[in-house]
């Protein structure tokens, strides 16, 4: 296997572990600033994406255990060793040749691989020059180790060199990375100026955030009713842990769940809100569960109690299912269009961001 084919498998890779990654990356992003800002994930996304690319070229190819030569050397641990082995190979008519030796490309390729690393170092991740250098160190290091241990151990001995002139190599191309990054850091927005214009989008609640508190409430939702379950042998426990979760504690909390807490963001009305809270969470499950799944009741039932021909059995289950797709492809259109729905309007309930309010307190504080 090249480099090309391990660069492949780590593109290949690249969406599923991107996909375990999108959550909790889009919890943190509200969590911290209100709002995904495009250019972030663009950087971080690129990132994650060099680091298993760099990961799958230093542990692949993969042999078979039986093809491992168990005497052979374990660690190179003389420094400055691929200099003697440039020196023997220079030899050579010109200097194309030379760079097709080995012990030169070798070291080239070792030093480009680390040089993304040290402008991504410098430009997003705000680091200096020392820290630059210690990063690039220890992830050289995490991979030597990698291939000294035989990958974790999984092969009895290790099928690649642990070199010392790699840390070196390696490092100096982390180091070459943050040189060069300056000179392209002044025609890119700085890391604060992303933040800044995060934090500015997010005093607005967009439609993923109010999707994202939806799906992130109903997560902490249903491990508080299987709490409640543990401990209270109620016959209406889900019933309890609805108003609980839904309208007791975004009565103390001034209208936040724990899922809009930590997004930032909370749910306002004009007045009496512990009774509008309730009533709030009685029209979403009359509106979202039990009025459309009622229907499909319905056609169970006229299917069970009636002669239908198949034909237009199917034919209403066709029409049953994409009516209800529908249906809940609007209401999500339309959350994503932040507009406000029916049961915000009839309750004078709305969304707004918690983005600056401690920032604005501090300020009413100092103030005074």
């Amino acid at each position: 296997m090249n480099y090309l084919e391990a660069i492949k498998i780590a593109f290949l890779t690249f969406p599923f572990l991107a996909f375990l990654f999108t959550i909790p990356f889009i919890l943190w992003q509200y969590h911290k600033y209100g709002s995904i800002h495009k250019l972030r994930i663009l950087i971080i996304y690129s990132f994650i994406l060099y680091m298993i690319s760099v990961y799958f070229l230093a542990i692949f190819p993969l042999p078979d255990k039986s093809d491992i030569d168990m005497d052979s050397p374990v660690a190179q641990l003389i420094p400055f060793t691929f200099i003697f082995d440039i020196i023997k190979d220079s030899a050579v008519d010109n200097v194309w040749m030379l760079f097709q030796k080995p012990s030169v490309y070798t070291v080239l390729f070792n030093i480009l691989m680390f040089v993304p690393l040290g402008m991504y170092l410098r430009y997003y991740f705000k680091n200096d020059l020392k820290k630059t250098i210690l990063f690039s160190f220890i992830f050289s290091l995490f991979l030597e180790i990698t291939q000294l241990t035989g990958l974790y151990f999984m092969y009895p001995h290790p099928y690649r060199l642990f070199d010392v002139d790699d840390l070196m190599i390696n490092t100096l191309g982390g180091t070459a990375g943050y040189l060069f990054m300056g000179i392209f850091i002044k025609f890119l927005p700085s890391r604060d100026n992303i933040d800044l214009k995060s934090l500015e989008e997010g005093k607005k609640v967009s439609g993923l955030r109010r999707m994202t508190r939806f799906g992130l409430d109903m997560f902490l939702w249903m491990i508080f009713t299987g709490i409640l379950t543990c401990l209270i042998d109620e016959r209406y426990i889900l019933f309890i842990s609805l108003i609980i979760y839904y309208v007791i504690i975004p009565f103390i909390f001034n209208g936040q769940t724990l899922g809009s807490k930590f997004l930032n963001m909370r749910l306002v009305f004009l007045n009496k809100r512990l009774l509008r809270l309730f009533f709030r969470i009685v029209l979403i499950i009359l509106y979202y569960v039990i009025i459309p799944f009622s229907l499909g009741f319905l056609f169970i039932f006229a299917i069970k109690h009636f002669s239908l021909p198949n034909i237009l059995v199917f034919v209403m289950g066709a029409i049953y299912v994409l009516l209800l797709g529908i249906f809940y492809l609007v209401n999500v259109t339309n959350i994503f269009k932040r507009k406000i729905l029916f049961y915000d309007r009839v309750l004078n309930g709305e969304y707004v961001s918690t983005i600056g309010e401690d920032d604005l307190h501090g300020k009413d504080e100092n103030e005074q």
